[in-house]
């Protein structure tokens, strides 16, 4: 998932500041920088990835940590904002001498701060940004989840396919690279698979009133709306929908996935579906020994947020231990060297391009709760 378009402004200055910064010098044992939002607008999606990471570095520290040393974390707060993502990437690698990265979740966060952990060559892993150009940044940024080219296609599918919708409005954020990138794909993609796309209208995040866009989507009746958006929009969405008498299923993306999601919109979302990268209902034992630790340790079944960010912590560590140094260059060298990794959300390898290929689901939101309904495989 990724949050707003940025210049390349921050490019340029993430490459000024790497040019004038030194490094610190690098702890003897596995320090590893997380940086995420722990505050401000998407602290949910920073919150519960981390403490998915968190009880996978517990549960490597149990059975032995890396050769022996105990896995730690150093933790900074991005609060969502680009330009102090970057900044905590250079304050993790130049003062606290970090071996690896874990973050961010959106990719707007990533993007910013990917350059700076390129050009100190710190291998970098994203739990959850999805767009393409995150892993583009250089040979040290990598991600274990799927790309939004890949959700546009699958909620497209999933929508001809199961829901047999001939008919589609698709109504996305034109100032988020996030919903831009899927909203983008879907309505390249369902045409092809016979469907029309009937209305496309924008809003921008932040917005409150979403009654002009709906009316002129009522007023085409189409089968299904694409709402490739964040929890917080979709929930007002959802509830402006409803009051306006719009009953037809919406779906969207993995930017749903918020525990506040379903608090928010109360019933309105009732029946409607979203991509996602795994489902708390799998019968695998190694997914179910997941949630139930993840439940007994906070008290709630984890979303895939939490699922990402603890295969992303095990798929470090996995390739930590298989370095011959706790040098970056060998601990890269492993990461990409990944393959069919039997992590929660699915089994990962890390392609040339250092993205996961791996499958998608498709969850419904039924009764206060979200449910499993199918899997989408990547396109042959």
């Amino acid at each position: 998932m990724h949050i707003r378009r940025h210049g390349a402004a921050l490019l340029c200055a993430a490459i000024a500041a790497g040019l004038l910064a030194g490094c610190a010098k690098r702890s003897s044992e596995p320090l590893v920088g997380v940086f995420m939002p722990l505050t401000g607008p998407t602290a949910d999606f920073g919150l519960t990835t981390r403490d998915g990471i968190q009880l996978a570095v517990d549960e490597i520290n149990a059975a032995g940590g890396i050769n022996g040393k105990p896995m730690k974390l150093v933790i900074e707060d991005d609060r969502g904002i680009p330009a102090e993502a970057r900044t905590a990437v250079t304050k993790l690698v130049d003062q606290s001498g970090v071996v690896a990265l874990l973050g961010d979740v959106a990719s707007s966060n990533s993007l910013a701060a990917a350059p700076v952990a390129q050009m100190r060559k710190i291998p970098m892993i994203s739990p959850s940004s999805t767009n393409p150009e995150v892993t583009r940044a250089g040979d040290n940024i990598f991600r274990v989840c799927f790309i939004d080219p890949f959700q546009g296609y699958v909620m497209a599918r999933f929508a001809a396919e199961h829901l047999n919708a001939k008919t589609a409005a698709v109504l996305w954020d034109n100032g988020s690279d996030y919903s831009t990138g899927l909203a983008e794909v879907f309505k390249e993609e369902f045409p092809k698979m016979g469907g029309k796309i009937v209305c496309d209208v924008v809003f921008r995040a932040g917005d409150i009133d979403f009654s002009s866009q709906l009316t002129k989507i009522r007023a085409t009746n189409p089968d299904v709306i694409y709402v490739p958006g964040y929890y917080t929009e979709v929930a007002l969405i959802g509830r402006k929908a409803r009051e306006l008498g719009i009953t037809v299923p919406m779906m969207g993306g993995d930017g749903w996935t918020s525990a506040s999601l379903i608090e928010r919109a109360g019933n309105s979302l009732e029946g409607c579906y979203h991509s996602d990268h795994y489902s708390a209902d799998s019968d695998e034992p190694h997914v179910r020994k997941f949630v139930q630790s993840f439940t007994k340790r906070y008290g709630h079944a984890p979303n895939s947020l939490a699922a990402l960010g603890y295969d992303a912590a095990w798929i470090l560590a996995e390739a930590m231990r298989r370095s011959e140094d706790l040098e970056p260059a060998s601990i890269r060298k492993q990461i990409a060297q990944t393959k069919d990794y039997p992590a929660v959300t699915g089994k990962i390898t890390i392609n040339p391009e250092r993205n996961a290929e791996k499958s998608a689901v498709v969850l419904q939101i039924r009764g206060k709760a979200v449910h499993y309904v199918t899997t989408i495989e990547p396109r042959k």
